[in-house]
């Protein structure tokens, strides 16, 4: 498998989960998408790029258990939440709940958005070790009546634990509660179906696990909160004497000149993992992180952070090093 990707052969990759990595075939299919649009750049851009997202959008809600419609391209997570976060029409006193395992950019995100709007942006403490069973319960018993939306991360970046957020959406749903996860790690690291999963938005990224090139990821929301979606560049697509089909899809993908072979792409990474037995190599990666925890817990002062159970890790993995000594190298 080593053969098919183009990392230095010197270096042992094992932090896919920041950036990721691409392999050959997709790589190539990539830059095939851009020579098509420096060919002809007018009708490329002018002309076929809309179909060619549609396609390519509709070929990744296949995979994701979703429709091409309900989805739109991102450069990345980050900008998926980022979108949502600056379009929901949060008042003074309104509050967001997440957890205190999420990604620093996205804290970020929500800590400028409710500055701006005179809202509150409260994390949750979520113990360790892990319990996966009141989890959901534990998050909403921290909302009040003026808690608008839940976020919080599938696979977290922190903590590396695979948080149960499907039970989270619909208990929030009954509640009136808006639900947007971070999903930046869980495309191609698990099996998805948004449609199950039933979040109010879901955010994607295509880069890492899913081996697609830099810059491609995907917001997902619901038919019935598409409305709520506001665009972060105002373009050609937005105009409300053009009313399209999908305004949702129109008010994001149009945002004036850019490389769009990304996105055109993913459809080859979503093809090369089929043609690699991709359900194969994750059950051997988790086989080889199971061993690998397993050592690493043997070690003096070494603890787990959540119970040996499969169904609440993926294929990083954290635990509980001892206090460091004065001394390192005494150790």
């Amino acid at each position: 498998m080593r053969d098919a990707f183009l990392l230095d052969p010197d270096i042992v990759f094992l932090n896919h989960g920041s950036y990721g990595a691409c392999p050959k075939p997709v790589f190539e299919a990539y830059q095939r998408w851009q020579l098509d649009l420096e060919r002809n750049p007018v009708a490329f851009l002018g002309r076929r790029s809309a179909a060619l997202l549609a396609e390519a959008r509709q070929r990744l809600g296949a995979f994701l258990g979703a429709r091409g419609e309900d989805l739109v391209f991102v450069p990345n997570a980050t900008h998926g939440v980022n979108t949502v976060a600056r379009s929901l029409n949060l008042q003074p006193g309104d509050e967001v709940l997440a957890t205190d395992h999420e990604y620093g950019a996205c804290d970020a995100t929500w800590e400028f958005a409710c500055r701006q709007r005179g809202a509150t942006y409260r994390r949750v403490t979520v113990p360790l070790p892990f319990d996966a069973a009141g989890w959901a319960q534990r998050l909403l018993d921290a909302a009040t009546p003026r808690t608008r939306v839940v976020f919080t991360s599938h696979i977290t970046s922190t903590t590396a634990l695979t948080f149960p957020v499907q039970a989270l959406c619909e208990a929030a749903r009954r509640r009136g509660i808006t639900t947007l996860i971070d999903g930046a790690h869980a495309p191609g690291q698990m099996a998805l179906d948004l449609a199950a999963v039933g979040a109010d938005f879901y955010t994607g990224n295509c880069h890492k696990w899913l081996c697609a090139p830099k810059g491609a990821a995907f917001l997902h929301a619901r038919p019935e909160v598409q409305d709520l979606v506001e665009p972060l560049i105002i373009s050609w697509g937005t105009r409300s004497d053009r009313p399209g089909p999908n305004r949702f899809v129109d008010d994001l993908e149009f945002t004036g000149t850019r490389d769009i072979a990304p996105y055109l792409a993913v459809p080859a990474a979503i093809e090369f993992q089929r043609e690699h037995d991709w359900d194969g190599v994750r059950a051997s990666c988790l086989a080889l992180l199971a061993e690998a925890r397993s050592r690493l817990l043997a070690l003096p002062g070494v603890t787990p952070i959540h119970p040996d159970d499969p169904r609440w890790q993926s294929q990083m993995e954290a635990v509980v090093l001892p206090p460091v000594v004065d001394d390192p190298l005494a150790l």
